[in-house]
């Protein structure tokens, strides 16, 4: 996925956007892409977003990656504190993070509620 085409499609599934959700469902089973296996893990489009994250885990070959992907680990345990410091890091490096950004936010899907997390 390109650049321009990764940002496109995390702003429009973050937005609430269906069509990009189901093109995350359709290109996860094959990709290793780690934003696209850390964004379908916090979108929850597939049961089991923690083992989507240890995709991306193997698939990270960056610092940047591997922060995001750390990031999310967090945000699913709802450790919203490390979520914090972790993204303000991340940030500083990589400001033009939209994922990162939206976890920062606590990671609400426009007109959806909260997504990524489950449990009381």
């Amino acid at each position: 996925m390109t650049d321009h085409g990764a940002e496109q499609l995390i702003r429009q599934a973050i937005g609430g956007n269906g069509a990009a959700m189901t093109s995350i469902r359709a290109r996860v089973a094959k990709t290793d892409d780690p934003v696209l296996l850390v964004l379908a893990a916090l979108l929850t489009v597939l049961p089991d977003g923690r083992l989507l994250l240890d995709r991306a885990a193997a698939a990270a070959s960056n610092r940047e990656d591997r922060q995001l992907v750390a990031i999310a680990r967090a945000h699913l345990a709802r450790d919203g504190e490390l979520v914090d410091a972790l993204s303000r890091d991340h940030l500083v490096d990589f400001p033009g993070s939209y994922l990162v950004a939206w976890l920062a936010s606590g990671a609400h899907i426009a007109g959806g509620g909260q997504r990524g997390t489950s449990g009381p």
